[in-house]
């Protein structure tokens, strides 16, 4: 038997765990959420009852995953706990890839064996949310005995486990943020310099994503050392001085910040000493 789930917080992760585990035979049984909205429209897809509290959506789980955003984890559980929605043998899960599962513990003071549970997935809308879970990766964090139901549930979703522990969950969110977050920085960056060369720009992603596509291959194919290419790769102080004389100070500032981290994966493909402290000169300079 799949536990009875419980949703508190129906937005994009909320959403698509619910729907997913429910295809996957996981009775969805309540879900509650600020969004009236939201948690109608997660109710008409899983039939889950309604529920004014967090707490009354809590009882009816024996798995109960708080997916409201990271700053309303502790505080609800909090209220959950007070209200009297966690019992013994009931599991407790939020999905952040920040925080420890410690912020549950007051779902561990009343009896429940507590852990999170992070999908290694960007979601933009809780539709891309409900496409994109299966054959994530997900992270597990908590209690040992949280352990099979994890394994279980990420096994059902068609994805992939792996364990970290507390205290390695702020790099690896940061991780996390610079492969997802930073990236769309860097497009917009992309955008803004292909359009102050003239480039139009409804032109500029179908022209640079074949090489976005091609970088990232080439990184999964012999990682990120053997795939630089370019001209700090070849150390030529030359081309890179030309970028700095034609871009404006902000997008100069990132250029030359990401070219000296640059610099140190270049000298690992063996770039020779004189010219990484020639291109760290270049991009030591601020405009």
């Amino acid at each position: 038997m799949r536990p009875k789930v419980a949703i508190i917080g129906a937005g994009r992760v909320g959403t698509a765990l619910a729907i997913r585990l429910q295809e996957k035979g996981y009775p969805v049984a309540a879900v509650a959420s600020r969004s009236t909205s939201s948690a109608d429209r997660l109710a008409r897809e899983t039939g889950a009852k309604i529920c004014q509290t967090a707490a009354e959506a809590a009882r009816q789980g024996e798995l109960v995953f708080l997916t409201t955003p990271d700053g309303s984890i502790a505080p609800v559980a909090e209220e959950v706990a007070r209200e009297g929605g966690f019992y013994p043998g009931q599991f407790v899960a939020h999905a952040s890839g920040a925080l420890p599962a410690a912020v549950l513990e007051p779902a561990r003071t009343a009896g429940a064996t507590i852990f999170s549970l992070h999908p290694l997935q960007s979601f933009a809308s809780p539709e891309l949310a409900v496409d994109r879970l299966p054959g994530s990766y997900f992270t597990f964090e908590g209690e040992r005995g949280a352990l099979s139901l994890a394994r279980r549930l990420v096994a059902d979703l068609e994805g992939v486990l792996f364990e970290i522990g507390a205290a390695g969950k702020p790099l690896y969110h940061a991780a996390a943020c610079v492969a997802s977050n930073y990236l769309v920085a860097l497009m917009q960056l992309v955008y803004t310099l292909a359009q102050q060369a003239g480039l139009p720009r409804e032109g500029i992603f179908p022209a640079f994503l074949p090489l976005i596509q091609g970088t990232l291959q080439n990184v999964g194919a012999v990682g990120p050392v053997a795939a630089l290419t370019g001209p700090v790769a070849r150390g030529d102080a030359e081309t890179i001085r030309r970028h700095a004389q034609v871009m404006g100070k902000k997008e100069w500032e990132i250029y030359r910040v990401l070219g000296y981290f640059t610099v140190k994966i270049a000298r690992e493909k063996g770039l020779p000493d004189d010219a990484a402290a020639g291109l760290k000169k270049i991009f030591g300079e601020v405009g």
